[in-house]
């Protein structure tokens, strides 16, 4: 079954500023532009996500630094967009508020 997305006002204009830059690069004619692939990867991982957190290729798991914007007991996730990549990005997502709903909580650049 798939989820519901929500996203945070934090994540919605991160997502929009990745799609922006790759249709810069794309307009310029750098379609193989690390922007591109950046936002192609994302768009995939959220996908994913929508489809099935558990997705292997997203190595999802707990994450402890950022809270829980709904509820500070309940977990937050971090889930892989990129992997083996310097500065691979993650998402990072909970469940909810409601049942069947999965709230995108931001991308970041892996430390």
């Amino acid at each position: 079954m798939p989820f519901r997305l929500k996203w945070t006002d934090t994540a919605e204009a991160e997502f929009e500023a990745l799609k922006e830059r790759a249709k810069e690069q794309k307009r310029a004619g750098k379609n193989r532009s690390r922007e591109v692939g950046d936002f192609k990867q994302i768009a995939k991982a959220v996908k994913f996500l929508a489809n099935n957190p558990r997705h292997p290729g997203l190595c999802t798991h707990e994450y402890s630094s950022i809270a829980n914007p709904f509820d500070s007991n309940e977990k937050v996730f971090e889930a892989y967009a990129q992997n083996r990549t310097p500065g691979a990005y993650r998402v990072f997502w909970c469940y909810g508020p409601d049942q069947g709903d999965l709230t995108i909580i931001s991308f970041a650049h892996h430390p």
